[in-house]
């Protein structure tokens, strides 16, 4: 895939999940793009998967350009972005010379992959935490991986509203409205004790530039995220810690307290993991899991591809849980979170 077809792959992308600025944005960039210039040769250097699953070179750019937006530093391309419409050729017009006039901010910008923090994914975590405490009805210990900057270990912060019904605090800092296709979660009432999380480039929401850095890869005519990000992110909490997140996993799952429920959790971060990193996590969870008890329990819950494109495209729901390695297919969830098909019905 050369850099042109990325652009035009993640601009279908963006335009099959509900944003087509991004389409409109990704596809004149995909016709248009300055190669000839110095983010033109940064690109062209790239080895390896520039798409989604790799580098992300569109979605870098793309971010950077919003970042541009959300931060002020370019008026003259802010008036072209929602809610406001543009033509192509305005559009056009404006994003080359965006990248002209910041190419130092958009070169220094894109040294990094994309990073966000879906607050909506949070949504199949409370629902995901009701059906653990069915089985383990204990005050939880929770542990994130690649938590980014950490918002989705909120979940007890927000609520999950289903035809009505209220899974979660009552007057939440988040109110999660999915399109929910299924039976209801089971009912509980969730109490997390003690909270972490890890990541390789953890973010500190309570930061502007790093708050920055999480909006910006908000698609911009998606203003409902941006506001769930901004609310979640004022929530006074625990951030994420560097490092690894396997060699940080074990020594935690060494030190999980008794009468606790300690549960894993993670949402669109174990699919990026090299297999070698997959393999020895999968092989140190399991082991804590055969050690587990009644008393000192274990779950698993993961929202991450599986590469099942037969229906819609979205990631798998699944809950493992120790003593006894019950393995629970909860469904599936839109990657951002606007629809769950919930298959769970314990």
């Amino acid at each position: 895939m050369n850099l042109s077809q990325a652009f035009a792959a993640q601009a279908d992308t963006c335009t099959r999940m509900g944003s087509p600025f991004m389409g409109q944005l990704l596809g004149i960039l995909s016709e248009s793009w300055p190669t000839d210039s110095a983010l033109g040769r940064k690109f062209s250097s790239f080895e390896g998967d520039i798409g989604p699953a790799g580098h992300s070179l569109p979605l870098r750019i793309a971010g950077g350009l919003h970042a541009l937006v959300l931060s002020n530093a370019a008026p003259e391309l802010a008036v072209l972005y929602p809610p406001n419409k543009a033509t192509d050729d305005a559009l056009r017009d404006g994003v080359l010379n965006a990248l002209t006039t910041h190419e130092a901010f958009l070169l220094d910008w894109t040294d990094s992959p994309p990073q966000t923090n879906e607050v909506r994914r949070s949504a199949a975590l409370i629902a995901g935490a009701h059906v653990a405490l069915q089985h383990f009805n204990l005050p939880i210990h929770l542990s994130e991986l690649g938590a980014s900057g950490g918002l989705n270990m909120l979940w007890d912060h927000y609520a999950l509203e289903i035809d009505g019904d209220r899974f979660g605090m009552n007057v939440p800092s988040v109110l999660l409205t999915p399109e929910w296709e299924g039976a209801k979660p089971p009912n509980a009432s969730p109490s997390i004790a003690d909270r972490a999380g890890v990541d390789l480039n953890p973010l500190d929401p309570s930061r502007g530039d790093h708050l920055l850095r999480l909006t910006a890869y908000l698609w911009p005519d998606q203003p409902e995220r941006l506001k769930m990000t901004r609310a979640a992110a004022s929530i006074d909490a625990t951030r994420p810690v560097k490092g690894d997140a396997i060699e940080w996993l074990a020594p935690r799952l060494a030190r999980a307290p008794q009468g606790r429920l300690h549960l894993i959790q993670h949402t669109v971060a174990w699919q990026y993991f090299p297999a070698a990193v997959q393999a020895h996590g999968r092989a140190v969870i399991e082991a804590a899991g055969a050690q587990a008890t009644k008393n000192r329990p274990l779950a698993w819950l993961s929202m991450e591809t599986d590469g099942d494109t037969t229906g819609k495209v979205g990631a798998a729901l699944t809950l493992r849980l120790w003593p006894g390695d019950l393995t629970l297919n909860l469904g599936r969830a839109d990657f951002h979170g606007r629809w769950i098909k919930w298959a769970y019905e314990g």
